[in-house]
């Protein structure tokens, strides 16, 4: 490939600047100035524009199709930063100095090599299971590796040197406090809740650290791709592979899934991707991992809550389908036939549209080009991407600029993955080990100023109903 790392640097920021050309340079006021609790916004189903929190972790503007983390733009962290400087952004709010990259990559290099968990996961069947379920098992298996959360220790145990929390808290129910007052905001976290979680003896000798704590979110930041790859090795008949640790976790990841250590370019495209993928506002699965950890449970079970969350089609998932969709049509062997039929019966063309986004995704921008290089000697990604950017044409002239339906990152995503020599199988699990460091951020984030997730429901039921005893319930009154 004569292709360069600097190559790639210089295709991200031409995106970047095409972007900015394309949209404005303002923020939305009433979604950047911190809230004045209580609020008003207008709620659909699903909690659709419900405002949950303050963050300071990330940003969507989907109007103008922005994507920020920590008040930098994503293709500016895409082109320079790699993964590990974008997840301490993400979770300590600044760019990491020389001396505290080189110890986190030391930590994340520790962390990566779970073999007693791996050792437990694969006394199940995993090579039967949906890479997401083996996936969301080995988190929750990492809590008993890396924490003393699931043993029972005498109090006199010297190892419990941190109160887990004080027993007057822990009897406590949310669901025992009134929640129909007038919500006003809290200046700091109504409750704390630590729990013990052992460290590396190279990070700090026997010292213990909350399994809710910076630490607990190395792990599976670190552990996560060691997992998921050995996953995929295992459901296609082969050995898992351990980490190296002399490289990034974006070549790790590549190295432990396809065996071969990356040239700096699939280095680089694969980081790029991870970097892409890490953080997306107030999503689903980020959803899910905050309530989990709003009622003190801990960072594994809040990770675990997000992996299930991704796994739904309507989140995760939608890559795959691209790549389904696009080998149908060249089967089929004309876009615009194709096309006609699926918008006709008002089918979903998979890869377009976001809920958020009413512009082109960022994270399209740049995985489109990235693709192209991918695909530059393999003549079968070749073909497919000649037909993704037919379909995208034909997509943009028809419905694009009328509704703003646009590609989205899973539109080109696959097309990379694969050429990465990932199984479209894992796809969704590629999109975990990116948001890993997302989910924490923003679950660490919020425990500073916890609050118990717990919205109402409209009840439309009936009242006043009277117990009838079962000899007396006739057949023909029960519906089905």
């Amino acid at each position: 490939m004569s292709i360069s790392v600097e190559d790639i640097k210089r295709i991200i920021i031409e995106a970047g600047q095409k972007a900015a050309l394309d949209t404005g340079n303002e923020p939305e006021p009433h979604m950047t100035t911190p809230a004045k609790w209580p609020l008003e916004c207008t709620v659909g189903p699903g909690l659709e524009g419900a405002i949950a929190c303050e963050s300071k972790v990330g940003y969507v503007n989907g109007a103008k199709g922005w994507l920020v983390y920590r008040g930098y733009d994503i293709f500016e962290l895409a082109a320079h930063a790699t993964y590990e400087e974008t997840a301490f952004l993400l979770l300590h709010g600044r760019l990491p100095k020389e001396r505290e990259l080189k110890k986190l990559k030391r930590k994340l290099a520790s962390y990566g090599k779970v073999s007693a968990t791996l050792r437990v996961l694969m006394g199940f069947p995993v090579e039967k299971m949906n890479p997401m379920a083996a996936l969301r098992l080995g988190t929750n298996l990492m809590r008993q590796e890396f924490t003393f959360c699931d043993i029972d220790l005498d109090e006199s145990d010297e190892r419990r040197r941190k109160k887990t929390v004080e027993d007057d808290y822990i009897a406590m129910d949310d669901d025992s406090i009134a929640m129909e007052t007038v919500p006003k905001g809290e200046t700091k976290a109504t409750y704390e809740f630590h729990q013990a979680v052992k460290v590396d003896d190279s990070y700090g000798g026997n010292e213990l650290y909350d399994a809710d704590g910076i630490e607990a979110c190395y792990h599976v930041i670190a552990a996560l791709p060691t997992i998921a790859a050995a996953i995929s090795r295992v459901r296609r008949g082969l050995m898992p592979i351990d980490p190296d640790p002399h490289l990034s976790v974006a070549a790790n990841f590549l190295y432990m899934l396809t065996g071969y250590r990356p040239s700096p370019v699939e280095e680089k495209i694969m980081d790029v991707s991870l970097i892409l993928h890490a953080d997306h506002g107030m999503n689903a699965s980020t959803f899910a991992c905050m309530v989990v950890a709003s009622t003190l449970s801990d960072i594994y079970f809040s990770i675990g809550s997000g992996i299930a969350a991704l796994n739904g089609p309507l989140h995760g998932g939608a890559n795959e389908q691209v790549l389904k969709m696009l080998e149908k049509i060249r089967s089929h062997g004309d876009v615009g036939d194709w096309l006609d039929e699926k918008l006709m019966n008002n089918e979903k063309i998979m890869g377009f549209g976001h809920r958020v986004y009413k512009a082109y995704d960022p994270r399209a921008r740049v995985l489109e080009p990235l693709a192209e290089l991918l695909t530059e000697n393999h003549e079968d990604g070749k073909s497919l991407l000649r037909i993704a950017k037919r379909l995208e044409s034909e997509m943009i002239d028809r419905v694009g600029k009328s509704k703003g339906i646009f590609p989205n990152v899973d539109f080109y995503s696959g097309i990379v993955y694969t050429s990465l020599g990932i199984p479209s199988d894992m796809f969704t699990s590629v999109f975990a080990v990116g948001r890993v460091s997302g989910w924490t951020a923003r679950v660490l984030e919020y425990l500073n100023k916890n609050r118990i997730f717990r919205p109402r429901a409209i009840y439309t039921g009936d009242f006043n109903k009277k117990y009838v005893p079962i000899e007396e319930r006739h057949r023909d009154s029960i519906p089905g």
